[in-house]
């Protein structure tokens, strides 16, 4: 019995969800459509019973009043007549039975006692000439007599088949009907779910994140589970879309940006390759060119890594004031940018600010926007930096007074690889701000870019005070 439980539970769990959803609304429905006619059929038998009973007790009561001088035999007794009841009194002595004859309806003994008074009266169902009757017996008042009636039931019994027939038809039509309700059911509410799977598979096989699943129009609001799913599935997509475009930008943009380093590499290492037919003076050249195009080479790739890297490892939160990483990075940038002239001003209400954070990746973060500015400023020109307090916030901004960000570059600054017209002809790689937006981003930051009145351009970090953690954190 188990093994049979078991490999009909493995059948049911092999069959396609549709056909098991179908089966489930198709039974559900078929077993009430089979209980309702059930019980119409227990409920009309029982009518037609209770309705010849009633008959019965109403023919008995006419007859006593009409029987009070009937000897102890009555009317006809054969049944053979459908609507016509057939009638017998029995006396409480069998001897007093009519000229001695056996009474033509079954006498029991109950019988006796109904015409003696010591027994309620009763109906029975019996069999009187070849017919099925049913007989009611009932005590004569002020006779030690009883009276029985009956009337034959083969029409309620025939009125029982034919309605056991038509009920049978109607709980086979609604089984019929039934199963293809449940067809119908299991189409109509698994749609969305057949469009997502088919559309997974031909993502699957094209590797083409650009699909999506045509929802119902109609507001949100009325929107059904399945067509939540099938929404929150599309957002999936999108997401998916622009990860993957964002993956194939960065390696079609490092591929251009490395080719021209390495071209160069190549150059000079096959220049150096021959250094017996080059002066000093040229060799150190190649030499020195070498190394720093190594040296770019190996940020840009680092650069890279990070911003390629879509999951950070934990990182180890501390608290961290932003005061203290500022003077860091600006005395770092004036070891680097000897003939810049870098200007810090810290409100006293930032001074002691911390807040939780990663300090190695914020002094990144600083550095990256020191060493724009640095680049982008005149011979002798100032790099003002400052941290005041807003509400629920710091403030720190970065302002060179170089050439500024055109209207047309200003919302393409911190792309990756994107370099404004005035900065082609500068080093760098294009990564430092994007890398920069990212790791604000990481810290619940939000770095801006604008024009700086007057001249110049101007970066704004904005720190809450009590930031979500970094992405990636605990």
């Amino acid at each position: 019995m188990t093994g049979r439980r078991r490999l009909g539970g493995r059948w049911v769990r092999r069959r396609p969800l549709r056909t098991r959803l179908a089966l489930a609304a198709s039974a559900a429905v078929a077993l009430v459509a089979v209980g309702v006619c059930a019980a119409a059929f227990v409920v009309l038998r029982v009518q037609l019973t209770r309705q010849m009973d009633l008959n019965l007790a109403q023919t008995a009561a006419q007859l006593a009043h009409r029987t009070r001088n009937w000897g102890p035999t009555a009317a006809d007794t054969s049944c053979r007549y459908e609507a016509v009841p057939c009638v017998q009194v029995v006396p409480t002595d069998p001897a007093r039975d009519a000229h001695g004859r056996s009474p033509a309806l079954p006498v029991s003994p109950t019988t006796r006692e109904v015409a003696a008074g010591r027994h309620a009266p009763f109906y029975t169902d019996l069999t009187v000439a070849g017919y099925p009757v049913r007989m009611y017996t009932s005590p004569l008042p002020g006779k030690d007599e009883a009276l029985q009636v009956a009337l034959r039931s083969d029409t309620v019994d025939r009125g029982v088949r034919q309605a056991a027939r038509a009920l049978a038809a109607v709980g086979g039509a609604g089984v019929l009907f039934a199963a293809g309700l449940g067809y119908w059911v299991s189409r109509t509410g698994l749609a969305p779910v057949a469009r997502l799977t088919a559309t997974a598979e031909r993502i699957a096989t094209t590797r083409d994140p650009r699909h999506r699943i045509d929802l119902p129009a109609g507001p949100p609001a009325r929107e059904d589970e399945l067509t939540r799913l099938a929404a929150s599935f599309n957002t999936m997509l999108g997401e998916l879309e622009q990860s993957v475009t964002a993956q194939r930008r960065l390696v079609a943009d490092a591929s251009h940006e490395l080719r021209t380093p390495l071209t160069a590499l190549r150059t000079n290492a096959e220049l150096l390759a021959r250094a017996d037919r080059l002066t000093d003076a040229q060799r150190d050249r190649a030499a020195a060119a070498l190394g720093r195009q190594l040296r770019e080479v190996t940020t840009l790739v680092n650069d890279l890594i990070e911003l390629a890297r879509d999951e950070e490892p934990t990182p180890l939160l501390e608290q961290v004031r932003p005061a203290a990483l500022l003077a860091h990075a600006v005395g770092a940038a004036r070891e680097h940018w000897p003939d810049v002239a870098f200007t810090t001003r810290i409100a006293p209400e930032a001074a002691t600010t911390a807040l939780p954070g990663v300090p190695a990746r914020l002094t990144r973060l600083l550095s990256n926007l020191l060493d724009n500015a640095a680049k982008f400023s005149p011979p002798g020109g100032p790099v003002e930096t400052e941290l005041t307090p807003v509400a629920g916030a710091l403030d720190l901004t970065v302002r060179d007074h170089g050439p500024g960000i055109a209207d047309g570059d200003l919302p393409y600054v911190f792309d990756r690889f994107y370099r404004a017209g005035a900065a082609r002809a500068l080093p760098g790689s294009g990564l430092g701000l994007a890398m920069a937006r990212q790791i604000a981003r990481a810290h619940g930051a939000e770095l801006t870019a604008e024009r700086a009145p007057g001249g110049g351009a101007l970066f704004r970090l904005r720190l809450p005070v009590t930031p979500r953690p970094p992405e990636g954190a605990e």
